[in-house]
């Protein structure tokens, strides 16, 4: 099976798809045939089962977002019933994504039976350094599934949202800095 096959059966983006494969950490079996096509061994093992139960997350940063939390729950929901991946924990929680101090996210990754954590966007397990939770899930066994990996193509522009949101919390507060980072974008490229 192709691998951009193989990663949407999975409801894995396909570019994350490619880049495990790349860093060599692809949960199934894989090789290059050519120069744009690589192609997954399927076999028993790699069924949706051997994922193991996954942890769904979601979060929102204030109470005024309560339905949208709702919503996210329900489409990660969905998308492990689609898949067939067995739900061992949902955790939902009002919190920033600026610090580490959110209870529920640190139970669910702390959880073993949870051997993938859902998202439905990277931002929502946090705003910064979600590259480190990522390679210490892999470290253990683990992984992250990001359901929606597209918010942001370019590995720099991801890290100047980063710091702008950082910039951004030191001066108007945690709340607001995503968007007030997002609009300092727009308006950056509006400038252009």
């Amino acid at each position: 099976m192709n691998l951009t096959e193989w990663a949407r059966a999975q409801g894995i983006a396909p570019r994350t798809a490619y880049r495990w494969f790349r860093e060599g950490t692809l949960p199934v079996p894989a090789e290059r045939v050519g120069p744009r096509t690589i192609l997954v061994n399927i076999d028993a093992n790699t069924s949706p089962s051997v994922i193991g139960g996954v942890g769904l997350y979601a979060r929102v940063s204030s109470p005024e977002q309560k339905a949208d939390l709702e919503r996210q729950v329900a489409r990660l929901a969905v998308w492990a019933a689609n898949a067939g991946h067995p739900v061992v924990r949902v955790e939902s929680e009002i919190a920033s994504g600026m610090d580490g101090s959110r209870a529920k996210a640190r139970r669910l990754l702390a959880d073993p039976k949870v051997t993938a954590v859902v998202v439905e966007r990277r931002d929502r397990l946090g705003l910064m350094n979600t590259e480190l939770v990522e390679a210490a899930l892999q470290a253990a066994g683990r992984r992250l599934i990001v359901l929606d990996d597209g918010e942001v193509e370019d590995d720099l522009a991801r890290d100047m949202v980063e710091v702008l949101t950082s910039f951004c919390a030191r001066l108007y507060g945690r709340r607001s800095a995503t968007s007030r980072a997002n609009k300092a974008l727009q308006a950056a490229a509006a400038d252009d």
